[in-house]
């Protein structure tokens, strides 16, 4: 079980998490959209670097992770729950950008952050390879959210995300093709896609 307590739940990250990222973080790994695909195709072309938050919020009544609703007119993944993060800007750290997008999105200040480490980079269909930073949050904060990317905000229990009873795999068509996916829906919130396969990734190394 993963412990509800912070100072036990920052223990446990930095003895399972990654604390740098590795020389070929953005051009290998085996977390993918493709996991429950058959893997990734032969030929993919090289992925975009990108960085998001995973922020685990150390409330006294329990743990959760802060995640975002993206505006429904963006044109890539509109309305989709997400990690506040992009891709990677020249001559920054992953580091760098997760905690910049985390502010530019949500507002979030990097002064309540705590960097414990990183999961597995992840590959997305749609061409991006992420590099999740866990972070525990200190409480105190507060958030201003960029409407030009972000609909909305919200905190789910991580007990819940990091319980597999609530990792459902479901399918769609896409390309013309069954996808399959890791979902993990909470009361109206959808969680899933690379989101969800990220939160995946996240049990599979703490527990």
């Amino acid at each position: 079980m993963i412990p509800q307590n912070p100072a036990a739940f920052r223990a446990l990250a930095r003895a399972r998490l990654d604390a740098d990222l590795s020389a070929d973080a953005f051009t290998a790994g085996r977390s993918s959209d493709f996991a429950l695909n058959g893997g990734p195709p032969a030929e993919l072309p090289p992925a975009r670097a990108a960085a998001v938050l995973a922020p685990v919020v150390a409330r006294p009544d329990g743990l959760t992770m802060l995640l975002t609703q993206r505006a429904s007119h963006l044109r890539a993944h509109s309305g989709q729950v997400a990690f506040p993060g992009g891709k990677i800007d020249p001559g920054e750290t992953a580091l760098q950008t997760a905690l910049r997008e985390a502010h530019e999105e949500i507002g979030l200040e990097a002064r309540f952050v705590e960097p414990l480490g990183w999961l597995d980079p992840y590959l997305t269909g749609t061409g991006f390879r992420i590099a999740p930073l866990v972070a525990l949050v200190e409480p105190g904060f507060a958030l201003t959210l960029n409407p030009e990317e972000v609909e909305a905000a919200f905190e789910t229990p991580l007990a819940f995300l990091m319980d597999e009873a609530n990792h459902e795999i479901h399918a769609r068509e896409w390309g013309g093709k069954t996808r399959r996916y890791y979902a993990m829906p909470y009361h109206d919130r959808y969680i899933w896609g690379a989101t969800a396969g990220m939160l995946r990734n996240l049990w599979e190394r703490l527990r």
